[in-house]
């Protein structure tokens, strides 16, 4: 083994999916002793912007107020009175970066964080939505409905399952950096849920939904208000629906395909049919037994509606196994679905969106002004 080497694997750090921040607050004396222990750390890096936060909170809170940039100066040192500016607001630590960042408050917090989101969501909306619970099942496209979802604040709780690990082929639609390789995907959503928003309350599920944990998932400490359904698996789709349809939580799915969303107001309509009733002709149990692609493909064409898929799936599905190792996605697709998908999820939990169905918002459709003829060499795309 060369020195190289050596300095290489002694230099590895294996990541221990640690995804919790650590809060101190100054003000208290047991959290300065912790604190000291943080910045012992030689990793340790501090990254302190309290001043200019102090100043959006006084612009949030008078906004009919022209200050000028002496008056914001002594209205943000006014507004914490004879605090210390170390113990203003909170000291966030990420263990997985070393980060420690000094912010303000939960309350001032999410009102700084949020204000730029008024009116299209008001105040009395941000609010009820800080009492939300949603479920995401599947983080490749749950990944982008889940961080779309957070940067807007439409939740209090989240859920996160997923039981597979970030591989290099994922990254051409999962947001993320070559460093997160190997982490686990419910891991990774969560850091950056974190680094968003460390007040908002994340749990995870790394072993995946299983039918042993789907009933925790969906009702422990409160009951989800929307199940978010981004899996693989024919037979997960199936039997979360079946229990979501049992506990009365609709369920919101994207195929990342035409900008198709789907929608199942198991809440107003408890007899509903699961997945509109496009598989009652397929028998349930025999997705517990699909472990191929080409085992899953009966139900996942009945889901989506194999007429309805853009022509460049269509032609994919048939080469999976042959020519593709899986079917495609792609991550302008992934993140128009997270952003489409979490517009649905907050105006069903603020109560504007009633109905279940299919919408699609198709951007090739959409901008067909740039169409044009094959040219006679082309070869078709569908054989």
């Amino acid at each position: 083994m060369t020195r190289t080497t050596s300095a290489l694997k002694g230099s590895s750090l294996a990541d221990n999916g640690q995804w919790q921040p650590s809060f101190f607050r100054l003000s208290l004396s047991a959290d300065r002793e912790r604190i000291a222990g943080v910045l012992a750390d030689p990793r340790a890096v501090v990254h302190d912007t309290m001043t200019g936060q102090l100043k959006e909170l006084v612009r949030s809170l008078n906004p009919s107020v022209k200050f000028s940039p002496e008056a914001m100066e002594q209205a943000a040192v006014a507004h914490i009175g004879a605090t210390p500016m170390d113990e203003y607001g909170v000291w966030v630590h990420y263990p997985w970066s070393g980060r420690l960042v000094h912010l303000l408050d939960e309350h001032d917090f999410a009102l700084v964080r949020t204000d730029r989101n008024r009116n299209k969501i008001t105040r009395e909306e941000q609010t009820a939505l800080a009492f939300k619970r949603i479920g995401v099942i599947g983080l490749s496209v749950g990944q982008s409905i889940a961080l779309t979802m957070a940067m807007e604040r439409s939740f209090g709780e989240i859920r996160l399952a997923d039981f597979d690990t970030l591989d290099l082929s994922n990254l051409n639609r999962i947001r993320s950096g070559v460093h997160q390789l190997g982490v686990k995907k419910v891991v990774n959503v969560a850091r950056e849920i974190m680094e968003i928003d460390p007040f908002l309350n994340v749990k995870v599920y790394p072993e995946g939904i299983t039918r042993d944990n789907i009933d925790s998932f969906c009702t422990d400490d409160g009951k989800l208000d929307i199940l978010i359904d981004e899996c693989d698996s024919v037979d997960v789709k199936i039997f979360c629906r079946q229990r979501a349809k049992a506990l009365g939580i609709p369920v919101v799915m994207d195929t990342s395909d035409r900008g198709m969303i789907d929608v199942e107001r198991f809440d107003l309509e408890p007899d509903r049919p699961i997945l509109h009733g496009l598989i009652e002709h397929l028998d349930p149990n025999d997705a517990a037994k699909a472990k191929t692609n080409e085992e899953k493909l009966p139900f996942l064409l009945a889901m989506v509606g194999f007429d309805r898929l853009s022509d460049r799936m269509r032609a994919s599905l048939t080469q999976v196994g042959l020519t593709l190792v899986t079917w495609p996605q792609l991550s302008s697709n992934v993140v128009l679905g997270g952003a489409v998908a979490a517009d649905v999820c907050r105006r069903i939990l603020l109560g504007l969106h009633l109905t279940s169905g299919r919408w699609r918002v198709d951007l090739e459709q959409a901008t067909d002004m740039g169409r044009r003829e094959r040219t006679p060499n082309e070869p078709s795309l569908i054989s």
